[in-house]
């Protein structure tokens, strides 16, 4: 009986740090993404409190989505930041509930659960009909919950448990849909950011929004850690070719 006691005791030990190690990372997330959240929030004051929080609740998903896919390419790079790899995965699930959070917001909150207030349409009582009122609108939120919609896939099937149902080289597959999820959500975000907001007959308008340029700043280390992170892959296969000759 003892040593049946033992040998449970050694089969569980190790995956209780395991557990332990996942749930601070989740802390963690959720503490940054509060963080976040509270930055955005606090400077912009100037606007209404339900455009600041469903704005807010849209950046802290791509300040999540962008740490999640800079790590990958930041560690072939440079070697410390292998370290950070573990956390790509709550990162991950985080940015899903706040990017979630977001798009229910738009849905209640902008569109009012209509399909066609969510395509940038509105009653037009000139026109006793619906009308085309945003151009780009529409497009943009379809970008929008498309990536949310990939994004939500990668979210729940980021455990151990889905890994071993897929095969790791399926897994691995599905989730390289990180840098499309993250692309396409900045299209998204692009539009908000530098389109729909500037001047227009039919609409008062916010202050610029401060984020714009960090944006683009954020967007373009991205694409500069992915072409250096290729380029250094070709570099090693190359070196290593050489060597097996």
């Amino acid at each position: 009986m003892t040593s049946t006691k033992r040998a449970r005791t050694t089969e569980t030990s190790p995956v209780q740090p395991q557990r332990g190690r996942r749930l601070r990372r989740h802390v963690g997330s959720a503490a940054f993404a509060v963080a976040i959240f509270f930055l955005f929030w606090q400077t912009r004051a100037a606007w209404s409190a339900d455009m600041r929080f469903w704005k807010a609740a849209g950046d802290v998903g791509f300040v999540l989505l962008w740490t999640t896919v800079i790590i990958g390419p930041l560690a072939k790079l440079w070697t410390p930041a292998r370290k950070l790899l573990p956390w790509r995965r709550q990162l991950g699930i985080w940015f899903a509930l706040a990017a979630s959070l977001h798009a229910l917001l738009i849905f209640n909150g902008w569109a009012r659960w209509s399909v066609s207030r969510f395509l940038g349409y509105e009653f037009i009582p000139q026109l006793g009909r619906e009308a085309r009122w945003e151009p780009g609108f529409g497009l943009a939120n379809i970008l929008g919950l498309t990536a949310l919609f990939v994004g939500l896939l990668l979210a729940a099937t980021s455990s151990d448990r889905a890994m071993r149902a897929l095969r790791q080289p399926a897994w691995k597959f599905l989730h390289t849909g990180v840098y499309f999820v993250f692309y396409v959500g900045s299209l998204h975000t692009l539009y908000f950011l530098f389109i729909h907001y500037t001047v227009s007959f039919h609409k008062q308008i916010p202050p610029p929004d401060w984020f714009r340029y960090w944006f683009l700043a954020m967007v373009s280390v991205v694409a500069i850690l992915h072409v250096a992170a290729f380029v250094r892959t070709v570099q090693t296969s190359r070196s290593d070719a050489r060597a097996l000759a």
